[in-house]
């Protein structure tokens, strides 16, 4: 049983696809998710270890700050240890200040790296910036990759925006201050991307993303871009904040644009926690796709928020040990059970939606309420399988739950439907 496609949204927004090292951008490929780490660049080994927790959680391409000439002098290490641990992610350089000079002076990380990430709020200021853009460009071209050009209202270029807003002063109807911010953002990106071209750059190199901490704001920007090209477009609420108010804010965002068709690849720029597990930005952005319908990444799992009837916490325990378990297996149940990610279980903790809901999933469980006989029935298939007793319940279905898999998209399932159809 899968979910129907979400009918409502708008169709994708065509944009020209480009290629990030094998990962497609735009066109028809679904939205991609990208991560960055937080690591000391020139840290070989903690990033490697970072980059290889993202990619295993999911993270289709990996952003990594390249500051100085030691992160510089680390790229092409990172990327070999990577390959020896068998992780093949796109890594993008994120360059600010000085790229032109750290990828000019390091001609392996400008080979290593699979894109380039230019801020054209401060890639060079007055006669320097378009001769360093020109630069970074250049050496793109060089070594044939794409690059994103992401202008963020934190660096926002300023001669740029004041001479948008001088402008505005001096018209005959005066816009808001927001909206000639928003058009000094559209105009950088827009630009810097016109210039790209007049140097040699495909639009099929070129990325676009326009970063903004407010929700309202990214809507409208995006919108507008949207409306005025066709290059591929990258998505983020930037320092969207830390715990449920980051998560909240980017969906917020995100599913606006989302719905409107809009975005080839997205980012949640979540504050981690002190100490905090840096793959929650793929979690969350997987888990905006996926509930909204333009993405399948892993089995959904539906548990009751229970009530007065489940006083017993059994429940939510194992609706807790199952995503862990899900989250856990994932990267080997999509190399040996392709397809699982569409399954859907159900955790539930009394009879009054339990039954029902179990049914409706794939594998389903109904644990007993307050109150209610200490037996746990199991639906597979939308049909009552067998009922569970006893102190093993969780651990028993989750047994359950593999022998399904293995069953249903194992080797000897393949066999059985490779014969069913000779």
């Amino acid at each position: 049983m899968t979910d129907t496609p979400n009918t409502q949204i708008a169709p994708r927004r065509w944009s020209v696809p480009v290629d990030v090292a094998g990962v497609v951008v735009g066109g028809a490929s679904p939205v991609v998710v990208q991560s960055m780490t937080n690591t000391d660049t020139a840290d070989i080994q903690g990033t490697i270890a970072q980059v290889a927790a993202l990619a295993r959680t999911g993270s289709e391409l990996v952003r990594i700050t390249v500051d100085r000439d030691e992160a510089a002098k680390a790229v092409p290490h990172i990327r070999d240890g990577l390959l020896k641990r068998g992780v093949r992610v796109p890594l993008v350089g994120d360059f600010h200040y000085i790229g032109h000079k750290l990828l000019a002076e390091n001609p392996a990380c400008a080979e290593a790296l699979d894109k380039y990430r230019i801020n054209p709020g401060n890639v060079g200021f007055k006669d320097k910036k378009d001769r360093q853009f020109a630069d970074i460009i250049d050496i793109a071209l060089k070594h044939d990759k794409p690059v994103r050009i992401g202008v963020n209202w934190g660096s926002l270029d300023q001669e740029l925006l004041t001479r948008l807003m001088d402008e505005n002063a001096n018209s005959a109807a005066p816009k808001d201050a927001r909206q000639v911010m928003h058009e000094a953002i559209v105009q950088s990106a827009l630009l810097s991307a016109e210039l790209a071209e007049k140097l040699g750059m495909g639009a099929d190199k070129i990325i676009l993303s326009a970063k903004v901490s407010a929700v309202q704001d990214l809507i409208a920007v995006y919108r507008m871009l949207a409306a005025r090209c066709r290059y591929a477009l990258h998505l983020g609420l930037t320092e969207a904040g830390m715990g449920s108010k980051g998560i909240v804010a980017s969906t917020a965002a995100l599913g606006v644009v989302l719905q409107d068709g809009i975005g080839d690849t997205i980012r949640i720029s979540l504050t981690p926690e002190p100490g905090g597990d840096r793959t929650l930005e793929v979690k969350v952005g997987q888990e905006i796709l996926q509930t909204m319908g333009l993405r399948t990444f892993v089995p959904v799992v539906a548990a009751c928020p229970g009530c007065g009837r489940t006083t017993s916490t059994v429940f939510q325990e194992l609706a807790r040990d199952v995503e862990d378990m899900i989250r856990d297996r994932m990267p080997d149940w999509k190399v040996r059970y392709p397809g699982v990610e569409t399954l859907t279980f159900a955790v539930m903790g009394c009879i009054v939606n339990g039954p029902g809901e179990s049914k409706h999933a794939d594998i389903g469980i109904s644990l007993p309420g307050t109150g209610e006989s200490p037996a746990a029935p199991v639906f597979i298939d939308g049909k009552k399988a067998m009922t569970l007793r006893g102190p093993n319940i969780a651990a028993d279905f989750k047994t359950l739950v593999e022998d399904y898999i293995e069953r249903r998209f194992g080797v000897g399932a393949k066999r059985e439907t490779t014969e069913t159809a000779v």
